[in-house]
């Protein structure tokens, strides 16, 4: 094949250039062991019996609560000063969005945003917050992205794609490089995944890092809802494929509605995943309820998947016992007050 058809690989490299480049605006954030004393005193003592060590890696710390910072102010910063003129456009659901308007802000350029109408509008009013104009559209991923490309051609901005760039794959490849240098000895990572920004970034830099160091790498897995396995599809026959909007929209993390994963994020996810495993919906307010109440990090649906992977499918990861290693990304915390009143009610409930 032809390198038109195949989308080449980031090199570690561009990651380190991207770490230095992101240094003064996004944070370090931490990795938080989840305490077995704290779930059993939250009620949940057989999964703490049964789980493995959990290292929780609080992306929430960011200044716009999720790891999108990293890879948009990674793109924006590298654009020259006319671009920075004709401003930016990105489509989102949320969390990219925030990133670009906060890094657009810090560089100096305007910001439009195309969100889907139905976005959470706690995260509506962070971007709006950000500086930003917000443009709605439709349900569909697809949707947004071509609306984007309308109002780009129309007016010159530039595109912040959400997920499928190069310079935002290095971007948010640098919370790999922290996750090796936090926990040297980690067996597991786990990532969410929909349109693939994350799990391609922090996969590509901890093999290639460990590669590079001589030493081995954990396993790197994707996690993402059942009701939107799109990415899982696609791992598994090896061939990209796109679920309808009407599917992937039924699931409660609303940033993992992506239709597909991205052509770019798929190649490095091949090169560099160990596998994709899905969960319930069940499965992650149970996730998002233990976060609330046995730790001090409030975590977003979207968030939450990867915890609800390493405490109801252990099972499916190679060689897990109650002694594995395992990092769980925390991807946002953009938590919808509603919602988390519900899961604060469905907890009281279930003490009664």
């Amino acid at each position: 094949m032809s390198n038109k058809t195949v989308p080449s690989l980031i090199a570690l490299a561009d990651i380190l250039a991207a770490r230095d480049r992101i240094a003064t605006v996004t944070v370090r954030t931490p990795l938080v062991p989840l305490s077995r004393d704290r779930l059993r005193a939250a009620g949940f003592s057989a999964l703490a019996d049964t789980a493995p060590d959990i290292y929780l890696k609080d992306e929430s710390a960011q200044p716009i609560k999720s790891f999108k910072l990293r890879g948009a102010y990674n793109m924006i910063a590298q654009l020259s000063p006319e671009e920075l003129k004709r401003g930016v456009i990105t489509y989102s659901s949320g969390n990219h969005a925030q990133g670009v308007a906060f890094s657009a802000r810090a560089l100096g350029a305007k910001a439009v945003i195309v969100m889907p109408a139905n976005s959470p509008q706690v995260k509506m009013d962070a971007t709006r917050a950000f500086g930003a104009e917000i443009v709605t559209v439709g349900p569909a991923s697809t949707e947004r992205k071509l609306k984007a490309e309308e109002l780009a051609a129309a007016h010159g901005y530039t595109i912040v794609p959400p997920y499928d760039d190069p310079a935002i794959i290095a971007g948010q490849a640098t919370c790999g490089l922290e996750i090796l240098e936090q926990l040297p000895g980690a067996d597991l990572v786990l990532s969410p995944v929909s349109g693939g920004g994350l799990l391609s970034g922090i996969a590509t830099a901890i093999k290639l890092a460990s590669a590079a160091a001589n030493r081995t790498s954990p396993q790197i897995f994707g996690c993402e809802p059942e009701l939107s396995g799109d990415s899982a599809e696609s791992f598994r026959t090896k061939t990209l494929v796109e679920w309808p909007a009407e599917k992937t929209t039924r699931t409660l993390c609303d940033g993992l509605r992506t239709q597909s994963l991205g052509r770019s994020n798929f190649e490095h996810i091949l090169q560099f995943v160990d596998g994709i495993v899905t969960v319930t919906e069940d499965e992650i307010r149970t996730a998002l309820r233990i976060f609330l109440a046995a730790t001090d990090i409030v975590a977003e649906p979207s968030g939450a998947v990867t915890l609800a992977a390493a405490l109801f499918h252990a099972h499916e990861f190679p060689n897990v016992t109650p002694t594995t290693k395992v990092v769980v990304l925390v991807s946002g915390g953009n938590l919808d007050p509603d919602l988390r009143s519900q899961l604060e009610s469905e907890s009281a409930a279930a003490h009664v």
